[in-house]
C-alpha cells in the first residue's frame, strides 16, 4: 500500500506546489482590459508605479469610487456612471497590472493603491464626503478600504466572506488556506463598518457561491440593505433594471 500511495502522494504535492507558485496568474486576469495610455485621463503615482483610469463628472462636490472585478474594464462604466451618479465625481483606476497601469496586481499593491486613492480623492474634494462601490474581487478591496478610512456609503456588488473560503469552494482537493497568498478577509474588514451598506447579489451566480455571500451578511452586526437579482449572473448583474436604480437611490441618500 505504501508504494501504491507514494506515487499519488507526490502528484498531489507536485500539483499543490504547482498551484502556490502559479496562484497570482490563476487569480487576477488583467489580459483582457489592456489600453494605451492615451485613453485613460487620470492618474495617480504611489509606491513606485503609476496607476491611470477615469474621472466621470468631474467638478461635484461629492465622490464616488468604483473597485471593479477581475478582468473587469472599468472604464466600461463610465456612460451609465455618469447617468446614475449625476451628483458625485466618480473615480475609476484600473488595478496595478490593469487597463494602462503598471504594476503587477497583488492583494497588498491593490488594496495599498486603493488607499492611497482614496487619500488623494480627499483631497480633492474637501467639503464633501466619499462613496465607494466594489464588485466582485473589488469588494474585498472597497471593504478594506472602509475598515481604514471614513467611506460615507457602501454598496458591495457580488461580495465574497474572503476570497480564500471562495478559492476553498472551488479546488475542494486543495490546502487553499494554507497555501493562499492573497486573502481579501471582507469578513474581517467589515467587523467595524459602521455606514450605510448595500450588498448585490445575483441568483445565477456561479463564480461567486451564494453560501460566500451569504457568510458575509451573517458577519456583519447590522443588516445591511440587500437587493437580490434571481435571474442575473456574475457577469451580467449590471444589466438588471433594479440594479441602477437601486444604487442610484442608495448612494443619493443623504
Amino acid at each position: 500500500m505504501f508504494w501504491i500511495a507514494l506515487p499519488l502522494m507526490l502528484v498531489y504535492l507536485g500539483l499543490c506546489g504547482f498551484m502556490y507558485v502559479r496562484q497570482r496568474d490563476l487569480m487576477y486576469y488583467p489580459q483582457e482590459t489592456r489600453v494605451e495610455q492615451s485613453q485613460t485621463d487620470f492618474a495617480l503615482a504611489h509606491d513606485g508605479v503609476t496607476l491611470r483610469g477615469w474621472v466621470v463628472n468631474p467638478g461635484q462636490t461629492q465622490a464616488l469610487i468604483y473597485f471593479g472585478g477581475n478582468a473587469e474594464s472599468v472604464q466600461l462604466n463610465r456612460d451609465s456612471f455618469a447617468r446614475w451618479f449625476p451628483r458625485h465625481t466618480v473615480y475609476l483606476l484600473a488595478y496595478r497590472g490593469f487597463g494602462a497601469s503598471e504594476g503587477v496586481p497583488t492583494e497588498e499593491g491593490l488594496t495599498g493603491d486603493a488607499l492611497a486613492l482614496f487619500d488623494h480623492v480627499q483631497l480633492r474634494h474637501p467639503g464633501g464626503s466619499i462613496d465607494v462601490i466594489g464588485r466582485s474581487l473589488g469588494s474585498g478591496v472597497a471593504s478594506h478600504v472602509a475598515a481604514r478610512r471614513p467611506v460615507r456609503r457602501l454598496a458591495l456588488v457580488t461580495p465574497y466572506d474572503t476570497l480564500v473560503d471562495v478559492g476553498q469552494a472551488h479546488y475542494r482537493w486543495l490546502p487553499v488556506s494554507l497555501i493562499a497568498r492573497d486573502r481579501y478577509d471582507s469578513v474581517a474588514s467589515l467587523s467595524g463598518y459602521e455606514g450605510p451598506l448595500l450588498v448585490v447579489r445575483a441568483g445565477q451566480d456561479a463564480v461567486i457561491p451564494a453560501a460566500n455571500t451569504q457568510r458575509l451578511i451573517d458577519s456583519l452586526h447590522r443588516r445591511p440593505q440587500v437587493l437580490e437579482l434571481p435571474s442575473a449572473d456574475h457577469g451580467n448583474v449590471a444589466m438588471a433594471k433594479a440594479y441602477a436604480e437601486t444604487l442610484a437611490t442608495f448612494f443619493a441618500a443623504q
